[in-house]
């Protein structure tokens, strides 16, 4: 053997030591992707955060204004998360890495969650800050076992505006009411009233709610309604009396949260379906 094979050998033998073998290769385990991660981590965690705020508070673990601002402050994770997915998204579209479907899952989530929170907000944007719905705003109906909330009519908004500047709180609430719930009047219900309170007992069982109160010789049903989330409690009293001829009933419904400014339209919700459920097909009392 030569000097020059001799060197070849030794040459092939440096570079093969210096490349690495394909079991090695296989071995090598890619980088995590630090940025689908932190992505993906803020919007599961915004949907945790909403979820656990409300739950926390229906449970006692804080009162309901912490679990409010905990929802809130999921909202804002959930858009700070979506607005950097959309960041590294863009940027690996520029240097060509676009394969990253953690970044894309965690995006969409981010996504959706502030979608639906946007939602919300709308819905609570488009109904007026009150939490007292009732069929007959002259003379609403009373509760005589249940306790109306102190400071039900203290916050009533519009008391800066041109338009209901020097009304009472009473007032405001009044002009609110029928701008918003016009629809939300008194039934006639051709039924005697103890028919209709029988029903209206029943369905109040059906709905899960709390009867405190059912006096069907005086017409009245008191009962406490209350939320999933939040556990919040509303309280709700009907009214039902004979009409003229005996033969048929008028019923006025009330429905008012204890807690908070706006009840984000649950109440009137409540109304609505209560009454057409009584009724069968709600009309204005004549």
């Amino acid at each position: 053997m030569n000097d020059e094979n001799i060197q070849a050998e030794g040459t092939s033998a440096g570079y093969d030591a210096q490349m690495p073998h394909s079991d090695s290769l296989q071995n090598v385990k890619p980088a995590r992707d630090w940025q689908a991660y932190s992505v993906l981590a803020g919007g599961v965690g915004a949907g945790l955060w909403g979820l656990l705020a409300p739950l926390g508070s229906g449970w006692g673990l804080w009162d309901w204004k912490s679990g409010l601002t905990g929802v809130q402050w999921s909202f804002f994770l959930a858009v700070g998360a979506l607005l950097l997915g959309l960041l590294y998204i863009w940027r690996g579209r520029r240097t060509g890495r676009t394969r990253r479907p953690l970044l894309w899952l965690g995006t969409l989530i981010a996504a959706a969650y502030s979608i639906w929170m946007l939602s919300l907000l709308a819905g609570a944007a488009s109904v007026p800050a009150i939490h007292d719905v009732s069929t007959d705003l002259a003379d609403p109906p009373q509760f005589a076992v249940l306790a109306l909330r102190a400071d039900n009519l203290d916050n009533i908004p519009g008391a800066d505006d041109t338009e209901m500047k020097g009304m009472s709180p009473v007032q405001r609430w009044t002009l609110l009411h029928q701008k918003e719930y016009g629809d939300i009047r008194s039934v006639r219900i051709d039924q005697p009233m103890n028919a209709v309170m029988a029903k209206a007992a029943r369905l109040a069982t059906e709905r899960d709610w709390e009867i405190a109160s059912n006096v069907p010789s005086e017409g009245r049903l008191e009962a406490t309604a209350t939320t999933a989330l939040f556990r919040f409690k509303d309280d709700i009293v009907l009214r039902v009396r004979p009409t003229e001829d005996g033969r048929g009933s008028i019923a006025d419904m009330r429905s008012v949260s204890r807690v908070g400014q706006s009840d984000l339209g649950v109440n009137a919700k409540r109304v609505r379906s209560f009454l057409a459920d009584l009724s069968g097909t709600v009309t204005a009392a004549e």
